[in-house]
């Protein structure tokens, strides 16, 4: 804990400053693939928490794949190291966020088994390559809104501040192309629901391998769409998204909405912020949507600390069964989840006195080996508690990456929760969807894709 202590106040000076935006100096950049890992976590163990060896950078000698399938467990015959309860959450006190206290708290049944932590996210060279060099020439624009000269992989593996945490986040390497498949279901306190099933494609300019800076992306991060096949009443929705790598030019994110029902494109600036997340039925925001999307602008964010903490990694077991298992009244099947002791980065946003949204506070907790959000608490204008976010990670090692499976968003003041991204039933996700285009994402195009 010391030396994890050390390393936060040694990087990050909690809110954004003019010293935040100057690089990182050489030997710090040094450091990684040293003694920190290629994208800046550190290698060494601590405690359960063993040392980075690697990860899984190739599909695991101990299971059968090939292209099209579903990845299997390849930490299947692991024991449950220990289950957390309600009855003695109190032990786990110091590893558990906030949110999971309260998920303990809210529900008398629901558990965290505990496993061996596995440090398997691993990535491709040119990944680590890009990262190592974003070290060196990455910076913010925009007051934190941008980022600027980085491109490829991680832009500030080895963090000043909480802006350029969240940014490692939003700017990971999810691939260049990928074609994806997934359900949501809304779910009510006994347990009712209608899965919604969306088909969805990304491309990331940010990880274009023949871009060599942030420059030469016309200022977008990622061109999204998303087409709703059922149930009957939303398919033909069709929703395109450009994400802005700087919120404060050209107007930030710009999005387009088809709907079968006036067979009209039109913009949809209600994609964004705090506006009801598209197929949540209210229980998510559209920038809640993969942990955190979106603009940084409303709040201000700054570090709390960087600590070993419970969160949902290495959950293959989850992402394999049947929905009807999976989904239960109040809370996902705890039994399926694989929860691990890793080092998480803590930081929250807090709203600015200017600026309005429905979330007063946000928590995040980012694991060291994914930037990735794995959990998440947002509290309401109040100072309350409201929902509590989970993100399932894997690593896909036929990419290779590390990336969410399922997410879960729990209400706690309605007792309702929202499960999405969901692949169980689906056709496995295409990392490597070669076919796409730029000139796919226009709002003239997407009128093809809906249902007339």
């Amino acid at each position: 804990m010391k030396r994890t202590t050390m390393l936060v106040s040694a990087f990050v000076f909690g809110a954004l400053s003019t010293s935040a935006l100057a690089k990182v100096p050489d030997a710090q950049v040094n450091r990684l693939g040293a003694d920190l890992t290629p994208i800046g976590a550190e290698k060494a163990g601590e405690g359960d928490i063993p040392a980075w060896t690697g990860g899984l950078p190739t599909v695991p000698s101990n299971v059968t794949y090939k292209p099209g399938d579903h990845l299997a467990d390849p930490f299947a015959s692991d024991p449950i190291k220990y289950t957390i309860t309600p009855a003695n959450m109190g032990q786990y006190d110091a590893v558990l966020s906030d949110g999971y206290k309260a998920l303990l708290k809210a529900y008398p049944d629901y558990k965290m088994n505990v496993y061996q932590t596995r440090r398997s996210c691993a990535y491709p060279d040119r990944v680590y390559e890009a990262t190592k060099n974003n070290a060196r020439v990455g910076v913010l624009t925009g007051g934190g809104s941008g980022v600027s000269e980085a491109i490829m992989g991680f832009p500030f593996p080895i963090p000043n501040n909480a802006f350029e945490i969240m940014w490692n986040h939003t700017l990971r390497y999810r691939a260049f192309k990928v074609t994806r498949q997934f359900a949501a279901a809304p779910v009510t306190r006994s347990g009712d629901y209608t899965l919604t099933i969306v088909q969805d494609e990304a491309l990331f300019p940010w990880s274009d391998p023949a871009k060599k800076r942030a420059e030469e992306l016309n200022n977008i991060s990622l061109y999204y769409l998303a087409n709703t096949i059922a149930p009957a009443r939303e398919a033909g929705n069709v929703v395109l998204v450009y994400d802005a790598l700087n919120a404060t030019l050209n107007g930030g994110r710009q999005a387009w909405q088809y709907s079968p029902g006036t067979r009209r494109v039109r913009r949809a600036p209600n994609i964004a912020y705090d506006n009801p997340g598209t197929n949540s039925d209210g229980l998510s925001t559209s920038d809640s949507f993969d942990g955190y999307n979106g603009a940084l602008d409303r709040y201000d964010w700054s570090v709390i600390d960087k600590t070993p903490h419970i969160i949902a990694a290495n959950s293959y077991k989850a992402e394999s069964t049947k929905y009807k298992d999976f989904i239960k009244p109040l809370h996902l099947n705890q039994d399926l989840i694989r929860y691990e002791l890793h080092r998480t980065w803590n930081f929250e946003a807090k709203l600015r006195p200017s600026t309005r949204h429905v979330y007063a506070r946000r928590v995040y907790h980012n694991d060291e080996d994914a930037w990735q959000v794995s959990a998440a608490e947002l509290y309401d204008g109040r100072g309350q508690l409201w929902r509590v976010q989970e993100m399932q990670q894997i690593q896909r090692y036929n990419v290779p990456l590390c990336n969410a499976g399922a997410e879960v968003v729990y209400d706690l003041q309605a007792g309702r929760y929202l499960a999405l991204a969901m692949q169980n039933e689906e056709p496995a996700v295409n990392y490597f969807a070669d076919e796409l285009d730029p000139s796919r994402y226009t709002p003239n195009a997407i009128r093809q894709l809906g249902v007339r």
